[in-house]
């Protein structure tokens, strides 16, 4: 009884894989440089010392028509040096400049009021959000802007993570599966997550559903706002599998550090329809089974069991291929390990607390 259960949610999960592959090969078309719309790029930024000034840099060399991209830096009440390092990068750079958060009203709460903060006074057309602890490569805005095609209000890009232990590179192989189901689902008109780190949406869209201030607070703020734009029903959202979108972010440099994240993530996902919750189901039914096999020992087992991780390293090798981040693939066996055991424990952890901690606040 047992193992027609496991190996039922087995061959959902592998069917699901499938369909995401599908998300992901849709094509779009794109703007010529020239017809690019004026964006604003808007970071919030919150005790971020360590990493503000390589995002900064990185965003000074952000190919883009001149006069049409400006760069906002919200300083979400920082009490370190990140405001100072902030100004006296900035200081003779007109594309950029740095404001406060106002204070939180309402719904108006953390990472949602910085950013809202700073689209409030943003004079783009699109507005475009990165983390203060991401790099985008040299093409990145203009490759996320030129997909503003048509009736297009929302397009995401994938986030990569840099990569120089096996901690580190199965955190990044995370990164871009979970990113992948993402793109997967978007592309397919059923929204299922995202991340804010690489994402941009029209002002006007954000302005139709009343701004964050409009909408119900949330510790995963993005995919919240994902929603809003998408129940609008007027426009397209698209997540192209483009290697000139992409972004590199920090991984977690602790056990602690990446607990937090992960509950985060969680706690959020429990905003999910019942479409996320089949999709979260499978994958930890699936890894039950896996971390059961050795148990089972039976040939049948051993053969799903083999055949959920083949599926796992074909779908990476799909999208990090499309990405050109193939040389991440050697952190597979690492991620496979991770991916099981945090997927198995999550549901216990925000079964026993849901409290979050992030960027030293509590929610």
């Amino acid at each position: 009884m047992f193992e027609l259960i496991f190996s039922a949610a087995m061959a959902l999960y592998i069917t699901q894989t499938l369909i995401f592959i599908v998300g992901l090969s849709k094509k779009f078309p794109r703007l010529d440089d020239e017809d690019l719309p004026e964006a604003s790029l808007v970071i919030a930024a919150r005790n971020e010392e360590k990493n503000i000034l390589r995002c900064l840099e990185a965003c000074d060399k952000l190919e883009y028509p001149d006069n049409k991209l400006e760069i906002i830096i919200v300083d979400d009440k920082s009490t370190d040096r990140t405001r100072e390092i902030i100004e006296d990068f900035i200081k003779d750079k007109p594309k950029f400049k740095c404001i406060t958060a106002r204070d939180p009203v309402g719904n108006l709460k953390g990472k949602a009021n910085a950013i809202d903060s700073g689209i409030e006074i943003a004079k783009g057309k699109i507005i475009l959000m990165t983390d203060a602890d991401c790099a985008p490569n040299p093409r990145w805005a203009k490759t996320i802007a030129s997909y503003y095609f048509d009736k297009v209000a929302m397009v995401n890009g994938i986030t990569d993570q840099e990569s120089n232990s096996q901690f580190e590179g199965a955190q990044a192989l995370d990164f871009i599966y979970l990113l992948g189901i993402a793109a997967g689902a978007i592309n397919l008109e059923k929204p299922l997550s995202a991340i804010g780190n690489n994402m941009s949406f029209l002002k006007k869209a954000y302005n139709e559903i009343g701004g964050y201030k409009n909408l119900p607070f949330s510790v995963t703020e993005d995919f919240t706002l994902v929603m809003a734009i998408f129940n609008l029903k007027k426009y397209k959202l698209v997540y192209p599998l483009d290697a000139d979108g992409v972004v590199v972010s920090k991984p977690c440099e602790t056990l602690n550090e990446l607990y937090n994240q992960k509950k985060r993530w969680a706690v959020g996902g429990l905003d999910s329809d019942i479409t996320g919750f089949s999709v979260m189901g499978s994958g930890f039914t699936s890894k039950i089974y896996l971390l059961l096999t050795p148990i089972f020992f039976s040939p049948f087992a051993l053969f799903l069991s083999a055949l959920k991780i083949f599926a796992d390293f074909s779908y990476l090798y799909f999208l990090t291929s499309r990405l050109k981040l193939s040389s991440k693939l050697k952190y597979f066996f690492a991620f496979e390990i991770y991916f099981t055991l945090y997927v198995i424990a999550l549901p216990f952890i925000v079964a026993i607390n849901r409290k979050v901690i992030w960027k030293g606040r509590e929610y």
